[in-house]
């Protein structure tokens, strides 16, 4: 019977579940195994059922999805249209924009940062609609609504 147990751990051992996968005597109180009916296994009917449900971890471990680092989407999932432009506004007053570096703190949460230095909007107004749009090789482009002008965008923020 000892000779089994034995032979089930080493036959786990190798692998990285085995080092991570605690038996239900661990995992259990006493009168948790108790009231379960475990006592009442041989140590050899014990050992096959910690190595099934060993297996079973390994195999819905192997099943999950690969970790992805959390992106910050703020903005992204309210209003973004079909071609993933994005909608937002600027509160209060805007004057619109005239050299590079110049940044916007939009009501989604964004700030974007202008990076081309040939565009000059010149405006005055109040709450404006604003959409960034996007555009080849992973540049993003601003406009205001109702404007043709647009300038090159990065998002800082």
């Amino acid at each position: 019977m000892l000779l089994l147990s034995f032979a089930l751990a080493a036959l786990f051992s190798g692998s990285v579940l085995a080092q991570s996968f605690s038996s239900l005597e661990e995992r259990m109180t006493e009168a948790e195994f108790k009231a379960a009916g475990l006592d009442k296994l041989s140590p050899e009917e014990l050992a096959r059922l910690n190595a099934f449900i060993a297996g079973e971890t390994g195999k819905a471990a192997s099943a999950l999805p690969a970790a992805t680092p959390a992106q910050d989407l703020r903005g992204f999932d309210q209003r973004t249209g079909a071609d993933g432009s994005i909608y937002t506004s600027i509160t209060g007053e805007f004057k619109g924009w005239n050299k590079q570096g110049q940044r916007f703190r939009f009501d989604n949460g964004q700030i974007w940062q202008i990076t081309d230095s040939t565009s000059r909007l010149k405006v005055s107004l109040v709450n404006p609609e604003i959409i960034i749009e996007p555009g080849a090789l992973g540049a993003w482009y601003m406009k205001v609504v109702g404007y043709n002008t647009r300038a090159r965008v990065k998002r800082i923020k």
